[in-house]
């Protein structure tokens, strides 16, 4: 017998030791998932308890006697003078200034992908430098200039003027995705285009926007959520009838004097939380294999 040959032994040895390996992996990676999921339940459990149960301590138990009416307090909460306490006014906000918003600098930041890859452009890499840079720059440094630049434009307190704050900030992040997916695009194709005529516009709307799915859901993804979840621009440009739902999450809390009504807090949050969740869960595997698909690569 070979000396090389396994026992059978010496094989069930190492199939236990295999097994064994995958049963811890699977119960590190569902301590994991427990630690992550865990706020979430506990958001949505005492969002629909009494205040008088959260009041007794236990955060992590179930509700005695579930109600929904906190989330119908913190969907439609009354008006106080102008201002709308509930979220139900600055949902359809936030889709007017996301929607846009996403799809500009996801167009902007595909066709500067595009140029800087495709076609030889004087100081080429100083203009991605500059573009990359952009990604970097804190938002508080910002505040003072978009300001002017908007009540110049007459955009200031406008959902239009947090529509473009948000495709400017973007194009850097758009930028970068494209054009890293587009360097490793397959120049064969690209050429045996050029050779049959295509022009400027027909290269990047026929060839290179079609294959370009898994690094749009890349975009379109940490846009997204990027632009749902902020605060800052949306505190600092926006008044009372265009605030997006994270200001007005804000506001939902700080309105409730003396007593704090958890519940409804809890029911605001996860109200706030659904779309991006919803995108995550819906698309998350796509994100993960556009991300494999180039945008990482240098």
């Amino acid at each position: 017998m070979s000396a090389a040959a396994t026992s059978p032994a010496t094989g069930r040895a190492t199939g236990r030791g295999l097994r064994l390996e995958r049963v811890l992996l699977y119960v590190v990676l569902g301590f994991i998932a427990l630690v992550f999921l865990a706020p979430i339940y506990v958001m949505v459990v005492n969002s629909i308890k009494p205040l008088d149960e959260i009041r007794a301590g236990n955060l992590v138990a179930l509700p005695l006697q579930p109600t929904f009416e906190p989330w119908l307090q913190a969907w439609s909460r009354a008006q106080i003078g102008v201002q709308a306490t509930g979220l139900k006014p600055y949902f359809l906000n936030s889709f007017l200034m996301v929607v846009p918003a996403v799809v500009l600098s996801t167009a902007i930041g595909a066709i500067n992908g595009y140029v800087l890859t495709q076609f030889r452009v004087r100081g080429a890499t100083l203009i991605f430098g500059l573009l990359l840079f952009s990604v970097f720059i804190p938002f508080q440094i910002v505040l003072i200039p978009m300001a002017r630049l908007l009540g110049e434009l007459g955009l200031a307190g406008t959902v239009g003027g947090l529509v473009f704050v948000h495709t400017v900030y973007g194009i850097g992040f758009g930028t970068l995705f494209f054009r890293n997916f587009y360097a490793a695009f397959p120049p064969e194709l690209v050429k045996s285009a050029r050779m049959d005529g295509a022009s400027f516009f027909v290269l990047f709307w026929r060839l290179m926007l079609p294959n370009s799915l898994p690094i749009i859901v890349v975009n379109v993804i940490w846009q997204f959520t990027n632009i749902w979840n902020d605060f800052l621009f949306g505190a600092s440009f926006s008044d009372y009838s265009s605030y997006p739902l994270t200001v007005a999450l804000n506001n939902l809390v700080s309105s409730s004097t003396g007593v704090k009504e958890y519940n409804v807090h809890f029911a605001g949050a996860f109200i706030a939380a659904l779309p991006t969740l919803v995108v995550y869960v819906l698309s998350g595997k796509y994100f993960v294999r556009g991300l494999m698909a180039g945008s990482v690569k240098g």
